[in-house]
């Protein structure tokens, strides 16, 4: 059984909040920036709850592009499950290691290093795991953002009975 759930907005420096209460990142339509320091990290419920996630560019809880990154500490694991959308990964540090498949199996993980890019087509499973040290990776896709496990008791808001 699948587990859905949809991306609730997070907030960056300098991103507004919509009068939903959704956060957003920069704008597509006009020129704008992000600097290394201004980046600000959040939890994520989806993810474990070590790993942290940041909104760069877009709304990812609607349609749309979006810029994300997503940071996972060492030893870390996230999964499987599939993403609704397309998406483009960029490692920017660390080693980045993703395995395809239903399900969890570590002699399917390919490491990444960093400038690494991974196109990961709509529904694709898969999994990741820090197995070498922290890495932070960078993702772009055409939102709604959402992600799917494999098997709803991976879904780390269901082990918090936070699920809806």
């Amino acid at each position: 059984m699948r587990f859905h759930a949809k991306f609730v907005g997070l907030a960056i420096a300098r991103a507004p909040a919509d009068d939903d209460g959704a956060h957003r990142g920069l704008p597509v339509s006009a020129f704008g920036d992000i600097l290394e320091e201004d980046v600000q990290w959040h939890p994520f419920p989806a993810f474990p709850p070590q790993a942290r996630l940041a909104v760069l560019v877009g709304e990812p809880a609607r349609p749309g592009p979006y810029v994300v990154r997503v940071k996972v500490p060492a030893d870390v694991k996230l999964m499987p499950h599939t993403h609704p959308e397309d998406r483009v990964y960029t490692v920017i540090s660390g080693v980045f290691y993703i395995g395809l498949g239903t399900r969890f199996d570590a002699d399917k993980l390919k490491a990444y290093a960093p400038g690494s890019v991974i196109v990961l087509p709509a529904h694709t499973p898969h999994f990741h795991w820090a197995k070498s040290g922290e890495y932070v990776s960078q993702v772009a896709g055409s939102g709604p953002l959402g992600i799917d496990y494999i098997v709803e008791g991976d879904d780390p808001r269901k082990q918090d009975g936070t699920a809806a």
